[in-house]
């Protein structure tokens, strides 16, 4: 299984406190702290949920991708008896003796039984790309949003509100991949 996708945050979110602690202790609590804290916790929820949902979508294109390989191995085993079963009536009109009729519709059962579980196995082939396509979008997501955090952090700790700036637009960023994450 895939190992889940962690959200940092517990150290930057002290960090964040701490500083704004102190910039209170020194009577220098700006607008900056907390709106910086605000917002870090606002992209920490939302990292969080979108963590939740990349693991998820992993999980299920894991799943999937297991129910295709079941699927395929089922069209070998398959495939091989309608291979036998047709040597043997190929081998039985060789010798100029007949096959029997319970030959012929098994050999055509399993040929039908084939095609089903190809397309099955296609079927599940394509949901589990369809999902890891969302858990990609969703990591992504968790990475810029992870990124964000740490810039906000360092935003405080600088009293650079343009560090805070450049944090909210990777925040943004990461909302955009969020939300194609889910579509």
């Amino acid at each position: 299984m895939p190992e889940e996708i962690e959200v940092p945050t517990e150290h930057l979110h002290e960090t964040i406190h701490e500083a704004a602690h102190e910039s209170e202790h020194r009577h220098e609590s700006g607008p900056l702290s907390m709106r910086v804290a605000l917002t870090t916790a606002l992209l920490a929820v939302i990292a969080a949920v979108a963590a939740l949902l990349a693991g998820h979508a992993a999980n299920e294109a894991m799943l999937e991708q297991i129910r295709a390989s079941n699927e395929w191995s089922h069209y070998q085993s398959k495939s091989i008896k309608a291979s036998v079963l047709g040597s043997k009536i190929e081998l039985l009109g060789s010798l100029g003796k007949p096959s029997s009729s319970k030959d012929s519709v098994k050999l055509a059962e399993y040929e039908q039984d084939m095609s089903e579980l190809t397309e099955a196995a296609k079927r599940e082939e394509a949901a589990s790309a369809d999902h890891m396509k969302h858990h990609v979008v969703l990591a992504r997501s968790v990475t810029f949003f992870q990124i964000a955090i740490a810039l906000a952090a360092i935003a405080v700790l600088t009293k650079k509100s343009q560090l805070w700036m450049v944090s909210l637009g990777l925040g943004a960023i990461g909302t955009a991949f969020f939300v194609a994450g889910l579509l």
